[in-house]
């Protein structure tokens, strides 16, 4: 298989046509330090539009909005009444581009910071001036022109957005925009944000006018223009999560700007947004529009690829200590009785957002109090404020970090069925999936869902399994003609493992963890190891000295011998447990075999030891001074692996891995997990057991897991394998 198509088929949002993770750091990097470097003003123009005369409602649209103005505000410090933001009926393309020359166009100036966000349909026409070519557009509300002429279309050529924001006085200009231009075939009825070029439309006079007069102004500015997609033919998606509808490239962007920590160098990792779009089923690759023109001069390219830009000496974000902290969320409102607050928790993994308990626990990044989660609305939440003697009353805006995760213990896997089903198909597959202990169903589009049921497009007499970009899931199809309910029965050993899955994936807390701990995936050869991938918890390290400047494309080629160097620089010794997933969905773990003390005797199982870091120590998985090796085998796939820690041993966790029966050839260090969701749910209880906490919050361990963030810790790495 060659390099493109594999990277193209997977769904990382690693380098694809030409745009790598170097890239993607400098990009991500410059939108930060754009937010958070101090600056005499920032002003944002936002849109969404979800409603659009004769054309199918969007849902995300006015949720993205949102999720960057909190963001904008609580994290990087811009003036509510700097932002200003146009949805539905409002963002006509009259009202767009004059509010963009009133409000950012007239009060821009040198140094100031600006922010313009377009959430909405995207879609190609034609100029009369090139007809041969077709033009990527921006769809406003008012797409259709008040002309008799039903062809003429008022939308706003990107090339027209591009002059708008050069023509502003100041560097510091970063555009968002989570919209594509291609639309693709309808896959599954997944929504996505373009609409179908039609060759017959015709761009309204007036915008062809306002083109023209753009081109003869003076264009100081040099723009990063960030799009949800670097594939220009790929579509950019939007899901239902747990109660709102979000586009995933900006609900992913905003969430990591939220609990990562800006240091000496400020770096948005293209890495960790793969790890959050695949957990969420989603293909997309963004990428910046500017880098990805034909006529991007030599300079110009190299400049936008240069390595991570340094913060200011003392600017610490925004010059504030807050500002310098990564949170979950933030203090929204105070209720009139003082001791109730509503929380914005747009820092939380998407992936976990959904099955936060009641009696999570957040601690405010510059007191002492806490805060009891009480109940939750989409990204809103109410929490209780523990009284503490002499504290200082809260305030709005102040940041919040997680401190408990609870984490319901009946989580299920949940199975959308896709409406092209007959009604007696959905039946038939409702009461084959109710046989499943731990698997829901539900209707597509209605509920969030982790996977989704359907016919293959290509033999629509066969059922598969999906995962929610399209994909279809490996070994997870039926045969020709066979009924629902069989090819459902076949699917019990992958549901049981994809579940696993989901449930190991609620343990990730990169953000927030506060055990030191950093881990780096390398390459072995003959000269020192390669790195290939870093993670660290970043709230326990105050300086990045010793993360690469720019890491390469995570590819693995097939027979490298590989390991994990794991630093523990926290006060206590700490457990290590690794599980994974590979290319086809089965589940794999990291086994630390015990030599048995009478290696001669035939039946003498190989028991499992636990693998323990010292405080201060570095451990290599596997370790260098063992027989056994950990080499990449063939085929090409993409492998996803979560990395947990605890400060207390994973005693039922070895427990369920030594009660599967392993053949003396799978005795690898990295090999098959045949009782995932046995050892998962042992893992869960281990971490609850490791937690200490108090007994006075009412929390019903019978119903949940309690984490505490001092005494767990989970990374998630993900890589490919050519």
């Amino acid at each position: 298989m060659k390099r493109r198509t594999f990277l193209e088929r997977i769904g990382s949002i690693l380098a694809v046509l030409g745009i790598t993770e170097a890239e993607w750091l400098s990009l991500g990097n410059r939108y930060y330090q754009a937010l958070a470097q101090p600056s005499p003003r920032k002003l944002a123009l936002l849109i969404g539009i979800n409603q659009y005369p004769k054309i199918p409602a969007l849902s995300g649209c006015l949720t993205d909005v949102e999720l960057q103005r909190e963001l904008l505000i609580h994290r990087f410090g811009f003036q509510g009444s700097d932002i200003l933001t146009l949805t539905e009926e409002q963002a006509s393309r009259e009202f767009i581009e004059a509010a963009f020359l009133d409000h950012l166009g007239k009060q821009a100036k040198s140094g100031d910071v600006v922010v313009f966000h377009f959430s909405g349909y995207g879609s190609r026409v034609k100029l009369e001036t090139s007809p041969e070519t077709m033009q990527n557009a921006l769809v406003p509300a008012n797409a259709s022109s008040k002309s008799q002429d039903e062809k003429i279309v008022n939308y706003i050529l990107e090339e027209t957005l591009l002059l708008l924001l050069r023509s502003l006085p100041t560097n510091r200009v970063t555009a968002v925009l989570d919209t594509s231009y291609y639309a693709p075939t309808p896959v599954l009825g997944l929504k996505s944000r373009a609409l179908p070029e039609s060759l017959e439309a015709k761009l309204a006079a007036e915008e062809l006018d306002f083109l023209q007069q753009l081109k003869t102004q003076k264009l100081p500015s040099t723009p990063i223009v960030l799009a949800a997609t670097s594939n220009p033919k790929q579509p950019a998606r939007e899901e239902l999560f747990s109660g709102f509808s979000a586009g995933l490239f900006t609900y992913a962007l905003t969430q990591y700007l939220w609990e990562f920590t800006p240091t000496t160098r400020i770096q948005v990792s293209l890495s960790h947004v793969e790890n959050s779009l695949s957990k969420l089923g989603s293909r997309q690759q963004p990428g910046n529009l500017e880098n990805l023109s034909p006529n991007l001069s030599p300079k110009r390219r190299e400049a936008l690829n240069s390595p991570p830009y340094l913060v200011g000496k003392g600017a610490g974000g925004l010059g504030l200590p807050e500002s310098i902290i990564g949170a979950e969320g933030a203090v929204r409102a105070i209720e009139e009785d003082g001791k109730t607050v509503q929380l914005w928790l747009a820092g939380l993994p998407p992936q976990v957002l959904l099955y936060y308990g009641v009696n999570s626990r957040f601690t405010l990044a510059t007191t002492t109090e806490e805060l009891v989660l009480r109940s939750r609305t989409g990204l809103t939440a109410k929490a209780q404020i523990t009284q503490i003697e002499g504290a200082n009353p809260l305030q709005i805006g102040q940041l919040v970090q997680e401190a408990v995760r609870v984490l319901l213990r009946n989580i299920h896997l949940i199975i959308a069925l896709d409406t092209g089903l007959e009604r007696i198909e959905r039946v038939d597959a409702t009461s084959a999936f109710a046989a499943f202990p731990h698997v829901s169903t539900v209707v597509a589009g209605e509920k969030p869902a982790d996977y989704l049921f359907a016919k293959l497009q290509q033999t629509p007499s066969r059922y598969g399994l999906f995962s929610l970009g399209g994909e279809l899931i490996s070994n997870a199809t039926g045969e020709a003609g066979e009924a629902v309910k069989l090819t459902v029965q076949k699917l019990a050993p992958k549901l049981s493992t994809l579940l696993a899955a989901k449930l190991w994936r609620l343990t990730e807390n990169q953000g927030s963890s506060r055990l030191a701990l950093k881990a780096t995936l390398e390459i072995i050869n003959n000269i020192s190891p390669r790195v290939i991938m870093q993670r660290q918890t970043v709230r326990t390290f105050k300086t990045e000295t010793s993360i690469q400047k720019s890491l390469p494309t995570p590819i693995v080629p097939i027979g490298s011998r590989m390991q994990y160097r794991v630093e523990n620089q926290s006060d206590r010794p700490v457990y290590l447990i690794l599980l994974g997933l590979n290319n086809n969905h089965t589940a794999i773990a990291f086994y630390s075999w015990e030599t048995p003390q009478e290696p001669n005797t035939a039946d003498t199982k190989p028991l499992l030891k636990e693998v323990v870091i010292a405080p201060g120590e570095t451990l290599t998985l596997p370790q260098t001074n063992t027989a056994s090796e950990w080499v990449i085998s063939g085929p090409a796939s993409e492998c996803e692996h979560q990395l947990i820690f605890s400060t207390a041993p994973f005693k039922g966790t070895l427990a369920a891995l030594n009660t599967a029966k392993y053949s003396t050839a799978e005795e690898g260090p990295i090999g098959p997990l045949l009782n995932s969701l046995d050892v998962v749910q042992a893992l869960l209880q281990d971490l609850h057991n490791a937690s200490t906490l108090k007994t006075d919050m009412n929390v019903t361990t019978a119903d949940s897991h309690s984490l505490d963030v001092n005494n767990w810790a989970s990374l998630s790495f993900s890589f490919q394998v050519l």
